[in-house]
């Protein structure tokens, strides 16, 4: 196995576009791990770890630009106000150890079903910035980057540079059932999103189907719902009815499988638990921020 170390972000795109087949690697959490049991045996592994633009983000007017190695721990210190679901879901990361060396990068790279980042992702409507030393840079909508079970949208020759996410406009909650309370891979996770600038909400599911997905079917019966009755603009509490079918839907968009860690009926069932207590939790938030912001005009 040969161990390639660029200095720049221009060496690793030349490195990857040599080496097509070569595994990047930065903090190591996934792919060490895969090593050590056997799982993977690359010829060339890419260390991205002395390039130091990865590790920044910068926070514009509408979004933060997430570098693909900056740690979980970084965003849970310093951006939880702009990107409070994907901060969330990092307080959940295995260990701080495991916290301060991965980043979300890595795990849109492994595209594991049950990565903690990707229901928070999808929830928040981010975009992958990708490139290649041929094609230049690219974007690609989170919707359409998980392709398959450990399968992502990137062609051979790229690498992804950094991810591009909305700052929250509205609440967010992100929930996760593991069989311990730390050090654990997901049996099954749930992301959601208010946005109340567009009137939509958005949600993720983790670890319940082959890939991480939303539940749409549920987004668009919750959006009429609110809409229909106003909610929006009058703050009024969520019916419990509504709130279940919600959950029921959210429920009926997983796809999962049994294994050592739950079997299919229990996802399913944990995921509309998830989605029906996220939902009150976020939507109490919203009708509280409401108040406050009446009681000050």
């Amino acid at each position: 196995m040969d161990f390639l170390r660029p200095a720049s972000w221009e060496e690793a795109l030349a490195a990857k576009a040599e080496h097509p087949a070569a595994v990047p690697i930065a903090g190591g959490t996934d792919v060490m791990v895969e090593i050590n049991f056997g799982h993977r045996r690359p010829d060339h592994l890419l260390d991205l770890n002395r390039i130091g633009e990865l590790a920044e983000w910068e926070s514009g007017a509408d979004s933060v630009r997430l570098g693909a190695s900056v740690p979980y721990a970084a965003i849970m210190e310093n951006l939880r106000a702009e990107l409070p679901g994907l901060a969330l879901a990092s307080h959940t990361v295995a260990s701080p150890q495991i916290r301060n060396r991965g980043g979300v990068g890595g795990n849109l790279g492994t595209a594991s079903p049950a990565g903690d980042a990707h229901p928070a992702l999808l929830a928040a409507g981010a975009e992958v910035e990708a490139e290649s030393a041929d094609r230049g840079s690219r974007r690609i909508p989170i919707d359409d980057f998980y392709t398959g079970v450990k399968r992502n949208a990137l062609a051979p020759d790229e690498l992804i540079r950094a991810v591009h996410i909305k700052k929250a406009d509205g609440p967010q909650q992100y929930s996760k059932v593991g069989t311990r309370n730390a050090m654990v891979i997901a049996v099954c996770a749930f992301g959601l999103a208010l946005h109340p600038a567009t009137r939509t909400v958005r949600t993720g599911i983790g670890s319940a189907a082959p890939t991480p997905v939303r539940a749409k079917t549920a987004e668009e019966f919750l959006n009429a719902a609110l809409e229909e009755d106003g909610l929006w603009d009058n703050g009024e509490t969520i019916t419990p009815s509504v709130a279940q079918r919600f959950a029921d839907l959210c429920a009926a968009a997983c796809n999962p499988i049994d294994d050592v860690r739950g079997t299919a009926g229990y996802r399913r069932r944990a995921v509309g638990v998830m989605a029906r207590r996220t939902l009150t939790w976020t939507w109490e938030s919203y009708r509280g921020t409401r108040r406050t912001l009446k009681g000050a005009a």
